[in-house]
């Protein structure tokens, strides 16, 4: 296997690796991280990156990067991708396309360990390595489409308002259109409806880091124990949060997501439920100092799910049933990871290690 990822890798570098991509890839923190395609021109002086994790969505990833070369900005930003297929690199051509032909500012880097964390963590590692001056890190997936205004919105909220984090909304944009009815689904609908200061944030696909989060956290990283759970987001800002950091939401600042017809069907919003009641406990578990603490945690975890039965009972009244089972299927998902049982839906069947 790794004589045939080294293989991948020397046939992308000599058909993908500028001058320019040569010249930084030893500033990449990490040395199994290739930069395999660069700008021909890259300003180490932005003061803003787009951070782009990329995994066998090339068409998708496309879309993201027209709707990046199009924003409505005088502001100078950089992106900064990181292909998590090592074996297959389908995101590299399409990154490669752009940056290239200068469309865009950045490069484009393999992290061969594959695994959600690991993929967002080389992305924001790089970015700062790549780019000293730059103060804001923004992010988005690579099945989603920003708004034109997106990253003036995002940069000029963290500068009027001191944020330390920022987030906006992520609306759904289903391939069949018959679908429209989930949007209010919670799998799908953003956490806040109007902007200003909020508690916290939960996803990372519409968010801006300022720099002095990773300096202030003493882990900076997202937790590696989410790698193919999911949901080292949703646990990055609840320790920041812990650390008495500002968040701040943009209604404004609007991204969309392609959903295709296969999460839309009630078994993977069912089981993205019970990723949710997962993640949830590994959040409070974390927290949990002792054993008997943990035993609580395990306890209440237990205890929500007669709970859930009575809020499904009620929305039922007002909400379709595919909406209205959410709550005991995250009350189900926190039972289940508290003896042990939870959904890797970021693991892929071939792994680079």
């Amino acid at each position: 296997m790794m004589r045939k990822h080294q293989s991948v890798m020397n046939q992308i570098s000599a058909d993908y690796q500028t001058e320019a991509a040569t010249k930084i890839a030893v500033a990449v923190p990490r040395p199994s991280r290739a930069v395999v395609a660069a700008s021909a021109s890259l300003d180490r002086s932005v003061g803003i990156v787009v951070c782009i994790p990329c995994f066998r969505r090339p068409q998708h990833l496309r879309r993201t990067l027209e709707s990046l070369a199009v924003q409505r900005t005088g502001r100078r930003f950089a992106v900064v991708m990181v292909e998590n297929d090592a074996m297959g690199c389908d995101s590299v051509p399409v990154a490669a396309e752009f940056l290239q032909a200068g469309r865009l500012s950045g490069l484009c880097a393999v992290e061969p360990r594959q695994g959600n964390c690991h993929a967002i963590n080389a992305a924001f590692e790089t970015a700062q390595a790549m780019f000293p001056a730059a103060t804001n890190f923004l992010m988005i997936d690579d099945d989603e489409v920003a708004s034109p205004d997106w990253l003036e919105h995002m940069v000029r909220a963290a500068e009027t308002t001191s944020a330390d984090l920022v987030g906006g909304p992520v609306f759904p944009n289903f391939d069949d259109d018959s679908k429209r009815g989930l949007r209010r689904h919670p799998a799908f609908w953003p956490a806040y409806d109007e902007s200003g200061p909020v508690p916290v944030i939960y996803g990372c696909g519409n968010c801006l880091i300022t720099r002095s989060v990773f300096a202030r956290l003493a882990d900076p990283t997202f937790d590696l124990r989410f790698n193919f759970l999911g949901g080292g987001d949703t646990d990055f800002f609840v320790r920041c949060r812990r650390a008495g950091m500002k968040f701040h939401w943009v209604a404004e600042a609007v991204i969309t997501e392609t959903v295709p017809d296969d999460r839309t069907n009630p078994r993977w919003l069912a089981l993205r439920g019970l990723r949710i009641g997962a993640i949830n406990y590994r959040i409070e578990v974390k927290a949990a100092r002792s054993a008997w603490s943990r035993l609580k945690l395990a306890a209440k975890m237990l205890a929500t799910l007669p709970w859930s039965l009575v809020r499904t009972g009620r929305l039922l009244v007002s909400e379709k049933a595919i909406i209205a089972l959410h709550p005991m299927t995250v009350a189900a998902g926190s039972a289940l990871a508290a003896i042990g049982i939870e959904p890797q839906p970021y693991k892929a069947s071939k792994i680079v290690s």
